[in-house]
């Protein structure tokens, strides 16, 4: 239920990030090919500006996306929904982020920004028969080149192994997006561990992301964020299949990595239920998942950001898949969301239902805790959605984009291993962050159709039946959340 825990504590600052692979050369700009070009408008366009890109509360005709603050903060989860992925009408990016750590919503948002755009990249250079596309670089927001793109490649310590088995039984798309996860990821955190601006030394984001082309989908996770499949029995009856593992320091593998780097992996006696790794002569920060992007005061003693891959095929059977952060799985089970994405009448308020869902099980399930921040991407897997829809991408051109929120980082005293945002009873945000947080949001105008009055949120009744609730009456505070959100 938390993230990361610290006893007082201090480490050195890293060194000096360098800032040298950052430099493009003069004749980076090359003629692409039509994917390419596409990509070179990415690079020169605000992010909030493209076509079929959604990161705040809203929805499309295939996907809804809800985030609520909890109680300990500053709301540290992230989430995108990109259609049109890579200018293929058939393809869709999703992803969501959960921060942990002082700067942990910074870190969040850097990698839903900067996380596909590097994905797409390598996903371009690895496509056969496209010599011409190896002469990408990204700019400073993309932050890589093609230098850095073979190193990466090159790094075998990014790279799970497969058997000769596993690699016949996937098709080539599986095995040419998973070279470009793995690739991607390295970058990414590779990026973040130089970044001048957001102190990712004891902050850091999960990431639970997904590609889903036509029937095929393939997915990759760092992390204790997850993924869930609602699709149907012979019989019709609606099942939840977990397609992602979570992460957690106490899984068998994890932790014989962790140990072998000299890392520690106990619980603390009053959560026994909740492994975290250690420092090898520190108590902090006590980190609840054994991967994780940044937290770079681990990654010499088991923390990995190596993401973990996974490819199905989907069927007619296959209804909707969720993307949610642990504030929802912490209190709710694999069949409780999905019988409350299915119960809710209306696609758009798939995500938020889910969401209100889940503040309400944490105060009946836990009345003496804070709620955590919860994030939920819910992407529609009918006949129809396996095509992706030109009309909801002419959709989200038509609806006001936001500014892309630039966070920067506090460069003065180090925190050192403070206590996280997100670790059980932390202390409030500050109001700077509140600040950037609101901005963010008022800067999204949601498409008013797909906002939900709370009197008129759909299957409500039916939801407090499927989870065995008491009857719920709004309080004070719950009327305040539409506004507040």
């Amino acid at each position: 239920m938390g993230s990361c825990f610290s006893a007082e504590s201090r480490s050195p600052h890293p060194t000096s990030p360098s800032t040298s692979f950052r430099k493009r050369k003069s004749n980076a700009k090359k003629r692409l090919g039509s994917r390419a070009s596409s990509f070179e408008y990415w690079r020169n366009e605000p992010l909030h500006r493209i076509p079929g890109r959604i990161f705040l509360n809203g929805s499309s005709q295939v996907a809804s996306l809800f985030t609520q603050q909890g109680k300990k903060g500053t709301n540290q989860d992230a989430m995108v929904v990109w259609e049109n992925f890579c200018s293929r009408q058939d393809t869709i990016f999703c992803g969501v982020f959960d921060g942990h750590g002082p700067y942990g919503h910074m870190v969040a948002k850097r990698v839903r920004d900067s996380l596909p755009l590097k994905l797409n990249a390598h996903w371009e250079v690895n496509v056969p028969g496209e010599e011409v596309l190896k002469e990408i670089s990204v700019n400073a927001a993309g932050s890589m080149n093609i230098e850095e793109t073979a190193s990466a490649s090159a790094d075998e310590d990014s790279r799970i192994s497969v058997d000769a088995e596993e690699t016949e039984k996937h098709p080539e798309i599986f095995q040419t997006l998973k070279e470009s996860f793995l690739t991607a990821f390295k970058v990414m955190d590779r990026e973040l561990k130089t970044h001048q601006s957001i102190d990712c030394f004891c902050s850091g984001t999960t990431a639970v992301t997904l590609i889903k082309q036509g029937y095929d989908l393939i997915v990759g996770n760092v992390g204790d964020s997850r993924a869930v499949l609602g699709t149907r029995e012979n019989d019709d009856s609606l099942v939840a299949v977990q397609l992602t593992v979570d992460l957690k320091p106490n899984l068998p593998a994890e932790e014989e990595r962790i140990r072998k780097c000299k890392g520690r992996v106990f619980a603390l006696q009053d959560e026994p239920e909740v492994a975290r790794v250690w420092l090898p002569n520190n108590d902090s920060p006590g980190l609840a998942m054994a991967r994780a992007f940044g937290d770079f005061c681990l990654k010499d003693f088991g923390l990995i950001s190596v993401p973990e891959m996974s490819y199905r095929r989907l069927t007619e059977k296959d209804e909707f898949i969720v993307l949610a952060t642990d504030g929802i799985w912490d209190v709710l089970s694999n069949k409780e969301v999905v019988d409350i994405v299915a119960a809710t009448s209306r696609r758009a308020s798939a995500a938020r239902a889910l969401v209100e869902s889940a503040v309400r099980a944490w105060r009946y399930k836990y009345p003496t805790s804070k709620v955590d921040d919860c994030a939920v991407v819910c992407l529609f897997l009918d006949p129809a959605s396996h095509k992706v829809c030109s009309a909801s991408i002419a959709k989200s051109k038509e609806q006001p984009g936001s500014a892309v929120q630039v966070h920067n980082g506090h460069n003065g005293d180090r925190t050192g291993l403070a206590r996280s945002g997100t670790c059980r009873e932390s202390d409030e945000g500050d109001d700077t962050n509140k600040n950037e947080e609101e901005k963010e949001t008022r800067e999204e105008e949601i498409d008013p159709e797909s906002e939900i009055e709370w009197s008129a949120l759909e299957g409500v009744s039916r939801v407090n039946t499927l989870l065995n609730l008491p009857r719920f009456e709004p309080d004070k505070e719950d009327k305040g959340m539409r506004k507040q959100n």
